[in-house]
């Protein structure tokens, strides 16, 4: 009985933060249901602590890089990658659609998914706009890379950060493991995109004159440099990544004269209110069965056969509850098998491109296309999806075992 009380708590909570009635924050569910688990005995308080303090360093860093995108934005680095996107794809659409995926895999895999939803998605659209693109395909790949391109650094996505710490690897070493999948998924979602969007790049449209480009920001730019090589340089010292990209924050929004209260509303403090309340729900689970039930499905031998089989039950659990408590439950059955882990990322990463509800930044993406008065049809999605998944994921593991025995030899 535990087991399907908990399971309904959670149920309930991801169904809000998929529907946020009214625009309201994840949060308002999230914590009120986190605080029931523990008031009600069906989590230990000190259980729920611990993982709170687990979380917390990985939290700390996603709001700290959610301002440093930000920040970035408003020293105007998008606008620039949406004016050198323009004058490389020299208003071929075609050249846009690789420009795009260049220009949304690098801001991915450097200031995480969120800024590729968040602030690359509209400049995108203005790109396509100016080019006279039609800009679905451009559009749709803001999102597909958000998710698939983020397997590159254990700063790109969330579930990376959670998984990072168990993988045994360093800073630059899951990098080194990382790249291969990295761009084998890229292709594999390119070639799909190139066949599926074949009728809008053949189509063209009246470009949209929007004066001229802007400079670099130069500045910004080393910033970012700086900070991303800070990453790699600060890890085996023990330095969170939190600490470097709150410092690259810092550095931005001093020329900027940015004000705490907007530092603190751009590090949106209540989705990562929700993402701690959203570990104890899942812990929960965890406790009273799930976790059993994962030990005997998750193989435990590291083949490619058990690879492939991995990434597709972490993409299918992604799917089904959503790809961040996809990932806290999948890494602790995984933890002490480095390259079963490994796949469940390029599972959770690249799985949630199948569905809306498969990671919080798909949805997050739908929500800004609508505001932009482009809505996403969701067959459209679902199709794209079930071509460029399977595809993406076969690519990506094959890249992994590659990666993996060239690392072992």
């Amino acid at each position: 009985m535990p087991f399907f009380i908990s399971g309904a708590l959670l149920a309930g909570v991801l169904a809000f933060a998929v529907g946020r009635p009214r625009g309201l924050p994840e949060a308002v569910v999230a914590v009120p249901v986190a605080l029931l688990i523990v008031a009600t005995g069906l989590l230990p308080a000190a259980d729920a602590l611990a993982e709170i303090r687990e979380l917390g360093p990985t939290v700390g860093f996603l709001a700290a890089v959610l301002l440093l995108a930000y920040l970035a934005g408003e020293h105007g680095v998008f606008r620039y990658a949406g004016a050198l996107t323009a004058r490389i794809s020299g208003r071929r659409p075609t050249r846009l659609l690789a420009a795009v995926f260049v220009a949304a895999s690098l801001t991915t895999a450097v200031l995480s998914l969120d800024a590729t939803v968040v602030l690359l998605t509209p400049v995108v659209l203005v790109t396509a706009a100016r080019t006279g693109a039609r800009p679905r395909p451009a559009a749709y790949a803001s999102a597909h890379l958000a998710n698939s391109a983020s397997l590159l650094l254990p700063v790109s996505n969330l579930t990376n950060l959670l998984a990072f710490a168990a993988s045994g690897l360093t800073f630059l070493g899951f990098a080194a493991v990382m790249a291969l999948p990295w761009v084998a998924v890229i292709l594999a979602e390119y070639l799909v995109f190139r066949w599926f969007f074949r009728a809008d790049l053949r189509a063209s449209a009246e470009p949209v004159e929007d004066g001229e480009d802007p400079a670099a920001p130069r500045y910004a730019l080393v910033v970012l440099a700086l900070t991303l090589a800070g990453f790699a340089v600060a890890q085996p010292f023990g330095v969170h990544p939190g600490w470097v990209a709150a410092a690259g924050a810092v550095a931005l929004a001093v020329p900027r004269r940015v004000s705490v209260t907007t530092m603190v509303r751009e590090a949106n403090l209540p989705f990562c209110a929700f993402v701690l309340a959203l570990g104890v729900v899942v812990l929960a689970v965890r406790q009273h069965g799930l976790d059993a039930l994962v030990e005997k499905v998750v193989p435990d031998r590291n083949g490619l056969l058990q690879l492939l089989a991995v990434a597709g039950i972490a993409a299918l659990l992604a799917n089904l509850v959503n790809n961040l408590p996809a990932t806290l439950v999948l890494v602790p059955a995984v933890q002490s098998r480095p390259a079963l882990l490994l796949a469940v990322l390029i599972g959770v990463n690249v799985g949630p491109n199948l569905t809306y509800v498969g990671s919080l930044a798909t949805l997050l993406w739908r929500q800004i296309l609508h505001t932009r008065e482009h809505p996403p049809d969701a067959g459209d999605f679902l199709r794209l999806g079930l071509l460029s998944v399977p595809a993406a994921l076969v690519a990506g593991v094959l890249a992994l075992w590659v990666s993996l025995h060239f690392a072992g030899s």
